[in-house]
């Protein structure tokens, strides 16, 4: 059959508006295979054109919708029939599987990996979408993903790291490293839906090696941890209240930065006490009772509109930041008014003085919600711990009021 013009479609078209009746008009040869078929139907408005690949399988017929005419034009249809659907037509494969076979650019990819983070709630995935779309822009974004050397990657890091700033440069060589593993693992992933591949034959930034981890050991004393609470209560320069609370509410719990700057009404249970977070860094519900100095934190704070407890300065419609968080510290500890002290010191912290105060580890863990690898914990203990942990934050509650009257014992004296 001979191939199709747009007057033979025009025509088709008003014949069955006037029939009333289905009619289906293919492109070129290819019965008995597979070959491209508009299909017009008529509705009781007007009549439906759509573009479909027609395959003739196990003599069955399989189709795959492409497009709407005239939206999708015949020339564009054609097209698109030969670049993804013609190969698996002649090699037998089913259309079901077809999908675009053109390789994904680097901004392609970049974008992927992190609608993969977004999907999987990873909160990491706006900071990680803000760093590769600048590296995107550097690597060149509409370059083939496949294309990009080791050679390129270093290119982008090498300035960064002779500027000084060392972590950064690992920050970059980690987003692409990342991104690359994930990409790689995607051209397999039969769960993955994405018609873009990718068609990666290794991860550029795999070999290049990283920076020596540096491991924090640094943490407060009773002197400093109450040096700093008080400081909080009481700063000498002005600061967003919302800040300084948020970093005493991260003192007297020891949890994550993130987790504690997002807090939100709806995780707060004023009754029990309870903060209950569904999402969290390790992809585990965790809940905590809080000692009485946090609850009585907490509670005497008027969640915005928004429902936030810690609202951004800026936008008080998003929580704090926690990189605003840590910057907010460090401008406190250049001028000497508090310790040297990282906001994961803070983790760190509590940790410590937790034990000091005749917490046990496990309870400390279960407490930071810090995941434990032995197969009972992972895969058949489900108690929820709650009265333990009540328990131990009764117990460090005590500790707390305790250092902090001793030091007002020492001011007074």
């Amino acid at each position: 059959m001979a191939a199709l013009t747009n007057g033979e479609i025009r025509q088709a078209i008003r014949a069955v508006a006037t029939t009333r009746k289905e009619k289906t008009l293919p492109d070129g040869e290819g019965h008995g295979t597979g070959r491209l078929t508009l299909i017009l139907k008529p509705m009781p408005s007007r009549v439906t054109a759509t573009w479909y690949a027609v395959q003739w399988r196990d003599k069955k017929r399989i189709k795959s919708k492409l497009g709407v005419y005239p939206s999708l034009s015949l020339a564009a249809a054609r097209k698109l029939f030969e670049r993804d659907y013609a190969v698996p037509i002649q090699r037998g494969s089913s259309i079901k599987v077809a999908g675009d076979s053109r390789p994904g650019t680097v901004a392609d990819l970049f974008e992927a990996y992190t609608d993969a983070l977004k999907d999987a709630g990873k909160p990491s995935w706006k900071e990680a979408k803000k760093g590769l779309n600048k590296i995107a822009d550097t690597l060149g974004r509409n370059r083939l993903a496949r294309d990009i050397l080791p050679e390129d990657v270093l290119e982008v890091i090498r300035p960064i790291y002779e500027r000084g700033t060392r972590s950064m440069a690992d920050h970059v060589r980690s987003y692409i490293r990342s991104a690359y593993s994930w990409g790689l693992k995607s051209e397999n992933d039969y769960r993955n839906t994405s018609p873009r591949r990718f068609r990666l034959a290794y991860n550029p930034a795999a070999d290049i090696p990283t920076e020596p981890k540096v491991v924090g050991t640094r943490w407060l004393t009773g002197d400093e941890y109450v040096r700093l609470y008080r400081w909080l209560e009481c700063p000498d320069t002005p600061v967003h209240p919302p800040y300084t609370r948020a970093v005493r509410l991260l003192m007297l719990t020891g949890q994550r930065v993130e987790e504690i700057a997002r807090l939100h009404v709806d995780q707060y249970d004023r009754k029990e006490r309870i903060i209950d977070w569904s999402k969290t860094k390790n992809r585990k519900p965790h809940a905590i009772p809080l000692p009485s100095l946090a609850a009585e934190l907490l509670e005497g704070i008027n969640t915005n509109e928004y429902g936030w407890f810690f609202p951004s300065a800026k936008d008080p419609s998003k929580p704090v930041a926690h990189g605003t968080l840590y910057a907010f510290m460090w401008r406190q500890r250049e001028r000497g008014v508090i310790p040297f002290v990282t906001n994961r010191d803070l983790r760190r912290t509590w940790k410590t003085l937790a034990g000091q105060a005749g917490i046990s580890k496990e309870i400390r863990d279960r407490l930071q919600n810090h995941t434990l690898q032995d197969v009972s914990s992972k895969s058949y203990d489900r108690w929820s711990y709650m009265p333990e942990k009540r328990a131990a934050m009764k117990k460090w509650d005590g500790f707390v009021r305790s250092l902090l009257a001793r030091k007002r014992l020492r001011l007074a004296a």
